[in-house]
């Protein structure tokens, strides 16, 4: 893949689609599909790092409703043969191939290196590395676990969907303003793991979502660590040029 001014790859992550309501989803969703509609021409690829939804499951003949302007745009833009990736996140990792066959998007379920313009970049949604969260790692084993989905996807989609919905409304209850400050180099667990991953070889981008708060931060001279925000206050994305990756704030 080769970036460059007028074929720019672009990043973003944490839209959350579907919280808190569905109006104020909506919102969020026209802004993210008028976002798309202003860089499709100057893409050479786009990647969306996971969370695209507050909840996403797909059964054997169902997806969740809505969000039909989204798709579309993303299917379009497939269509016209700008590559997308999907990274899942913790909110929308039980994909089951209908990103792949409905919109010609590969989705990613770990961390990738992808080299652009001979820059290495490690990209991931973030959930589950670095340090201590034990609690959510075995979780994260759990929901990952095909006979746990399998027996997920055995209720019907009202409980299911509500029962997801619950528990996704008490996870952004118990992180509370933790996404609204800088935590420090001790305290940031993507800067931490980034920092291990330094230790046994190069990389010159960690790209990174679901921390909720926009970080560039310098690692080494030569490495930095992208968070990318989110769409639900934030608004930001991350742009490659070829040369360099900046943080930017979509303003509509």
């Amino acid at each position: 893949m080769i970036a460059s001014p007028e074929r720019q790859v672009y990043f973003f992550s944490d839209l959350h689609l579907g919280a808190p309501d569905y109006d104020k989803s909506l919102i969020r969703e026209k802004k993210a599909v008028q976002f798309l509609e202003t860089i499709k021409n100057s893409a050479a690829a786009i990647y969306i790092v996971g969370d695209l939804f507050d909840f996403w499951f797909e059964y054997k003949y169902v997806t969740p409703k809505g969000y039909v302007r989204l798709l579309g745009k993303l299917a379009e833009i497939t269509d016209s043969g700008v590559p997308v990736y999907f990274f899942v996140g913790n909110h929308d990792m039980w994909m089951r191939g209908y990103f792949e066959k409905e919109l010609n998007i590969p989705v990613y379920f770990e961390p990738l290196e992808v080299d652009i313009n001979g820059r290495r970049l490690l990209i991931g949604h973030g959930d589950g590395l670095g340090p201590d969260d034990h609690g959510y790692k075995l979780l994260k084993k759990v929901f990952r676990n095909p006979f746990c989905q399998w027996l997920f996807g055995l209720l019907h989609p009202s409980w299911s969907i509500g029962l997801a919905n619950y528990f996704s409304r008490k996870s952004r209850q118990k992180t509370g303003t933790a996404d609204d400050v800088f935590l420090g180099e001790e305290k940031e667990w993507l800067i931490i793991y980034a920092r291990e991953v330094l230790a046994k070889k190069h990389v010159d981008y960690f790209i990174f979502g679901h921390r909720h708060f926009p970080i560039d931060h310098r690692l080494t001279d030569r490495s930095r660590y992208i968070n990318l925000g989110d769409w639900i206050t934030n608004f930001t994305y991350a742009v490659f040029d070829g040369q360099d990756i900046t943080l930017k704030k979509w303003v509509d």
